[in-house]
């Protein structure tokens, strides 16, 4: 990348103060950067580092004051602006050709469109289909009857189980799982039998799915991840849990089954859920929280287990007054002794 300052403002749409003709090389974060990089602010916490950055140019938002000399390029989303210039230093990997690899298995009854891709070693089983312009990486599985929609992109060792659907431009990355047994037995004469998971997982247009994340069929009916939700690595989706359009789900986060997440919602790194609960709509979830009832249309929640957030805070700030408190109580108790004490001696005086 060799763009000038003036012609970064532009492919942002943003507007520029400083030096127009400062030419920039590469991209970096607010702290490591160097002359010749541009660099962006997005949280107000990281205000102080636009004093001591070596950046030529920085993204900012509106209203952000920033240092005499520096050049800024004003946007209203710098981490949305700052992606469309790392497009240009590290641009994604190009699609592979179209066709199957010679040592890929497309079973006979497959349906497989001539513009996807299927990397080596992958196996797509009778009566799957595969759109447009998909691209199917080394060691993906595609069980029988999933369909996989146009201009997805599956990372190599992705398995997708029987029956499942996939709508279009969903990414899942590698080591996802698609459509594994949910974890339901019954406890019988001392042992566990196994109930039939007989469900499916569909998966709508635009969702993404991160590295090694885990998402259950349903025991019957289905378990549905709707437009546009991003999931994080190493979550756990279990059977018949139902998210809506939206919804962010960091990484560790656990969802039991039949839980049902709304829109918008905001779900932290390390959350775990109690299952047959509901969570309303823009909720947020903070992180390590362990929520065992249903959460309102845009609480937020914290702790464990999970209350408001205002009441959790107070919670935790007692929790770490409590040395104090035991210390104050200890003393309390050693004053109440010496009053006795005097009491005592006093009365048989």
């Amino acid at each position: 990348m060799r763009k000038t300052a003036a012609e970064l403002a532009e492919l942002v749409q943003g507007k520029l103060e400083g030096d127009s003709s400062v030419v920039i090389t590469g991209v970096a974060g607010l702290r490591e950067a160097q002359a010749g990089q541009v660099s962006f602010l997005e949280h107000s916490r990281y205000i102080p580092a636009l004093a001591t950055t070596g950046a030529s140019v920085v993204l900012v938002a509106t209203g952000i004051e920033t240092p005499n000399g520096l050049t800024v390029i004003r946007v209203t989303h710098p981490s949305t602006a700052f992606g469309k210039i790392v497009a240009l230093a590290a641009p994604e990997p190009g699609y592979p050709r179209p066709g199957a690899h010679p040592e890929a298995c497309v079973v006979e009854g497959a349906s497989v469109d001539p513009s996807a891709s299927i990397g080596p070693f992958a196996v797509i089983e009778n009566g799957a289909h595969i759109g447009s312009n998909t691209v199917i990486g080394a060691g993906v599985y595609i069980g029988e009857g999933v369909s996989i929609g146009a201009h997805c992109r599956l990372y190599p060792n992705v398995v997708v189980r029987e029956r499942c659907v996939i709508g279009d431009r969903v990414i899942l990355h590698a080591g996802t799982v698609i459509g594994a047994d949910g974890f339901g037995y019954d406890f019988v004469e001392g042992g566990y039998v196994k109930t039939p998971q007989v469900g499916v997982v569909q998966i709508d247009d635009d969702v993404e799915i991160g590295a090694n994340t885990t998402v259950d069929r349903g025991r019957f009916g289905r378990t549905w991840i709707k437009r546009g939700v991003k999931i994080d690595n190493l979550v756990q989706i279990a059977h018949n849990v139902i998210i809506e359009e939206n919804t962010a789900i960091a990484a560790q986060a656990g969802i039991s089954g039949s839980t049902h997440i709304g829109r918008n919602v905001r779900v932290a790194g390390q959350v775990g859920t109690v299952g047959h609960i509901s969570i309303g709509d823009g909720a947020i979830l903070g992180a390590q929280s362990g929520v065992n009832h249903d959460v309102s249309k845009g609480q937020f929640v914290f702790g464990y287990p999970a209350q408001e957030h205002k009441a959790a805070m107070k919670t935790h700030a007692n929790i770490r007054r409590l040395p104090y408190l035991v210390e104050r109580l200890r003393k309390l108790e050693q004053q109440v002794q010496e009053l006795q004490k005097e009491r005592r001696s006093a009365g048989r005086s």
